[in-house]
């Protein structure tokens, strides 16, 4: 009896306290210890909100998700990984149909240097590396359907590559990855493009005397 409350008890604490997070459980990765290739462009499906819902994580840093819009701040940082739950969610700005959208892992405790950030774009990320994994999610319980996004959080030489430390959904959002064969068809086609056009210029060329 005493037992069973003890264990009560401390269920209580850990739950009240924030350190248990309940969470789904990531999309696994298909690739975990390479990095991910894909580069993805983000937009906004139409004019209104861009909303996050908290999807679960494993970081044993502090974290909050962010927005960029065509480049710029929100300025609206949530989610902490640490005291939310499965379906939390918060509005991290409105854009306009269209817009490109940047999502940012923002650690603000952890690492020697804080804060330090992490791009959905690896462009901007200050290892040049990719450190999100993104697919379609259907939708399910507490969260609507929208891309989701695993993040690494930590710098490519020393992650383990799983994007899997924390994870988010987001709505009114549509992604684009250009696939192989997409890539393989459109140099096809400038290649035939080239060939018309160089055939076109040799027929039109005056005949040696």
């Amino acid at each position: 009896m005493f037992r069973m409350m003890f264990v009560a008890s401390v269920a209580a604490f850990v739950v009240g306290s924030g350190a248990v997070v309940a969470n789904a459980g990531p999309i696994p990765y298909p690739n975990p210890g390479t990095e991910n290739q894909e580069t993805y462009t983000f937009t906004a499906t139409a004019d209104g909100d861009i909303v996050a819902y908290f999807y679960g994580g494993a970081a044993t840093y502090t974290e909050v998700v962010g927005l960029e819009i065509n480049g710029v701040s929100t300025g609206v940082y949530g989610l902490n990984n640490h005291t939310s739950s499965l379906g939390d969610s918060i509005v991290l700005g409105n854009a306009h149909m269209g817009d490109v959208l940047t999502f940012v892992d923002q650690i603000i405790e952890g690492p020697p240097v804080v804060p330090s950030f992490w791009y959905s774009d690896p462009s901007l990320n200050s290892d040049g590396a990719q450190h999100i994994y993104s697919t379609s999610f259907a939708g399910s319980g507490l969260i609507p359907a929208g891309a989701y996004i695993g993040f690494e959080d930590l710098p490519s030489d020393s992650a383990d590559l799983d994007y899997n430390d924390v994870q988010f959904v987001f709505t009114n959002v549509s992604s684009s990855v250009p696939e192989a064969s997409t890539w393989a068809l459109m140099l096809l086609g400038f290649l035939g493009l080239g060939f018309a056009g160089r055939r076109g210029s040799q027929k039109s060329s005056p005949l040696a005397a």
